[in-house]
């Protein structure tokens, strides 16, 4: 079986994502998680580029990994340059690891029009930079940066520039599309090319600005590459790289390539949300494999035959990468899909039994008043097992009050707020940026003694519909609110005349949901 390489470069090329900046505590965590995982290589950062990537790179001499290599990265030397006094090769070595990555030139433009150097320097920049590097004693990987659309523009140069690498000790040849332009059928046929011409390991690296960066990097594989560059979640600039989940998930399912265990391979969504929650970054809902509807089957045509068998409508089992088969629930839903759902809970009920009858009408009255199941699955777990009395609420509400004041130029919510758990009384008060987030801070303020685990948990979205516009202010609103911590993620919903206390009863069932969750682990 063809063996290939998985190389991760979030903690680089991801972290260059609007809006992601990881402390060296957060690049520590994440490559311990693709450690686990079964990562082979994970690039650290550029060490000549800022303080922070070296500061990560000492740190990582302190990790005990077991499966990943770090790898530093950075750039050939510059133009007329003695290589051994160029900074930014001096900060490759002083990262101290095993395996540098250095990404040179391949697009003749470049060349000319950005490093203004003759084509012949550029070589050289290349070559004295590999063998540098090499006579120190590291692993040298050469990303060829915009290589398909240097080959496309003068292939023969294109290639010169991965002689210029391969000669000088390289051993392995990343072929980069950087601008993410490459249309797949014209990629497959460059890539078959250039490998009958290499006599070394082939690599790709592919962005995704045209929607293509997973297809292009497993038809690569498929070409002959053995290496594997991506992030996680597909983070990056612009339009980000290749998302490594859909690459794991399509050789391992697709080609049958074992680029990580079966084992590890149920932990890629729980890996995946893991590192979605250190970036701060809401997980795409439908992102392949792993997103929370990846495997997500509204009632009807689907959810019949899905029952009868799971492969009509889903081209994988939902197991084998950790996610998990959901039935949306909706008024529309019978009594089947109410079934299904309790069958998932480990609730037992039939389809004559009067408790499933009651539990639709239920459903259906309180849809009718402006909840919106299909939305809010959290809320729904809950009313059934409310129904069945699976748990005793988690705490008692006495009482909150919401303020809300104009205080130093700005608008500032303080929630105080009064449960009782276990028959012992909490009162608290806390601030927010508004009045949901003071009610939650306060809640989780008086709770956490009781609940230690919620402090791993946080509110990603809300989002506020007005479900009767005719009505004015007076019309009814349905909050809905996603919740998250580590592992999970999970919507509840609230409905009232009044916003406050539509988004308190989301709040608390975020909050009990996440404790029944706790419980059951």
């Amino acid at each position: 079986m063809k063996e290939v390489k998985l190389y991760d470069t979030t903690l680089r090329d991801g972290a260059q994502t609007e809006g992601i900046s990881y402390s060296v505590s957060d690049k520590v965590r994440i490559a311990e998680k693709l450690d686990h995982l079964g990562i082979h290589f994970i690039e650290g950062g550029w060490p000549g580029s800022n303080p922070k990537d070296m500061s990560f790179f000492k740190a990582a001499r302190r990790m005990k990994l077991k499966n990943a290599t770090v790898v530093a990265f950075g750039s050939t030397r510059r133009a007329n340059t003695a290589v051994a006094k160029d900074v930014n090769v001096r900060g490759l070595l002083e990262a101290g690891t095993k395996i540098v990555t250095i990404f040179g030139k391949s697009w003749d433009l470049h060349v000319k029009d950005v490093f203004k150097v003759p084509l012949e320097e550029n070589l050289k920049m290349i070559g004295d930079t590999v063998a540098y590097l090499k006579s120190k004693g590291k692993t040298v990987f050469y990303d060829a940066e915009h290589f398909f659309d240097g080959y496309k523009s003068n292939p023969e140069y294109a290639v010169k520039t991965l002689f210029a690498a391969t000669d000088a000790g390289a051993e392995c040849v990343i072929l980069c599309d950087t601008n993410g332009g490459t249309i797949t059928s014209e990629f497959i046929e460059i890539v078959k090319e250039v490998g009958a011409k290499l006599n070394c390991s082939l690599g790709v690296h592919c962005h995704n600005d045209c929607d293509m960066a997973v297809a292009n990097s497993v038809a690569a594989v498929e070409a002959g590459c053995v290496h594997v560059q991506g992030t996680f979640n597909g983070y990056g600039e612009r339009c980000g790289n290749a998302d490594l989940v859909s690459v794991i998930g399509n050789l391992k399912l697709k080609l049958g390539i074992d680029c990580i265990t079966d084992n590890k391979l149920k932990e890629l969504t729980e890996t995946s949300r893991y590192i979605a929650e250190i970036s701060n970054v809401k997980q795409r809902e439908n992102q392949p494999f792993v997103g929370n509807t990846a495997f997500a089957h509204k009632a009807g045509v689907h959810i019949n035959a899905i029952m009868k068998n799971p492969i009509t409508y889903e081209h994988a089992d939902p197991h084998l990468v950790g996610n998990r088969r959901r039935f949306l629930v909706s008024e529309l839903m019978g009594k089947s899909s109410i079934l299904l759902k309790a069958e998932a809970l480990e609730l037992d009920l039939t389809k004559e039994a009067p408790k499933t009858k009651k539990i639709l009408k239920l459903l259906q009255k309180l849809e009718h008043e402006g909840y919106h199941f299909e939305a809010a699955e959290g809320s729904f777990e809950l009313l059934l097992k409310r129904a069945f009395k699976k748990y005793k609420r988690f705490f008692e509400l006495e009482g909150f009050k919401v303020v809300t004041e104009h205080r130093g130029g700005k608008l500032v919510s303080e929630a105080t707020i009064k449960v009782k758990v276990n028959k012992v009384e909490e009162h608290t008060a806390a601030e927010g940026d508004g009045p949901v987030n003071a009610l939650d801070n306060a809640l989780r303020k008086a709770l956490l003694e009781f609940y230690p685990t919620l402090a791993e948990m946080h509110l990603s979205d809300f989002k506020v519909r007005v479900l009767e516009e005719k009505v004015g202010t007076a019309a009814k609103v349905r909050v809905l609110i996603q919740s998250q911590d580590a592992k999970d993620s999970w919507w509840t919903i609230g409905v009232s005349e009044n916003i406050i206390e539509a988004s308190w009863n989301a709040l608390v069932d975020s909050v009990e949901y996440k404790l029944l969750k706790d419980r059951k682990s």
